[in-house]
């Protein structure tokens, strides 16, 4: 079975030139894998660049950091799923530690994932403790709280979720969630949702990235930092790719 790599570049890089050599860079080091697809996520204003080099059959994949819930109208800044859809975008990345922190509710969220299901397009829901909530031994019940923006969602849409486990304290810190502790974690997520792929991600690097599959029995990782590291990012995959 294929494990799903996904970039997420962020608010990254600040120049179209940027984007074009880290895409390029990429792309060139990763001919001919094998056992990964994988997920370029770049700013909205990336994404046309993108798109283009996208064939169908391709390893490679193009998916959103973001979306709203409303398909067109009067909703200025707002970036809809049929948009995305338009430029070949198959995933959606949703419910980021990063996009709650700055207000995002599970009641939007939940908008979110409806609205991108409906729009045949792949969500990828994140969710994670912070450390206080960890230090508190509140990880699973924090966990458990915010899996309740699935409330409503028909079988049909379960079929086509991903998880991203995303423990809050981990993300860009260089301090990635232990292999044992992250397997439990995965274990408590899939006693909830039995066929639900589900990804880690927090401080992911070439040199743990295929332990997280291997030995804690992740379905693929969500990338953030190494992602805008061009061959950091292509040894990540490759490790995974010639296992």
């Amino acid at each position: 079975m294929e494990k799903l790599i996904v970039g997420n570049w962020k608010c990254n890089p600040t120049s179209l030139n940027e984007a074009k050599k880290l895409f390029n860079s990429v792309k060139k080091g990763l001919r001919n894998i094998k056992n990964a697809e994988v997920v370029i996520c770049p700013p909205f204003s990336y994404l046309s660049l993108i798109s283009p080099f996208l064939v169908p059959r391709s390893s490679f994949k193009l998916g959103a950091q973001d979306c709203f819930w409303e398909e067109k109208g009067a909703f200025t800044g707002e970036i809809s799923p049929l948009m995305l859809k338009d430029l070949n975008c198959q995933y959606v990345i949703l419910g980021h530690s990063e996009r709650r922190i700055l207000g995002e509710t599970d009641e939007i969220i939940n908008k979110k994932l409806k609205a991108v299901l409906k729009a045949k397009l792949t969500p990828i829901l994140c969710i994670g403790e912070t450390a206080k909530e960890r230090k508190k031994g509140k990880t699973f019940k924090v966990l458990k709280n915010q899996l309740k923006v699935l409330n409503n969602l028909t079988i049909q849409q379960f079929s086509n979720l991903i998880l991203a486990y995303e423990p809050v304290w981990a993300i860009g810190t260089g301090k990635p969630c232990g292999i044992e502790e992250a397997r439990e974690v995965r274990l408590f997520i899939k006693s909830i949702l039995k066929n639900v792929p589900v990804l880690y991600g927090g401080s992911v690097t070439s040199k743990n990235g295929k332990d997280y599959l291997k030995e804690a029995n992740f379905d693929g990782l969500l990338v953030g930092g190494a992602s805008l590291k061009a061959k950091e990012f292509v040894k990540i995959i490759k490790s995974i790719s010639n296992s």
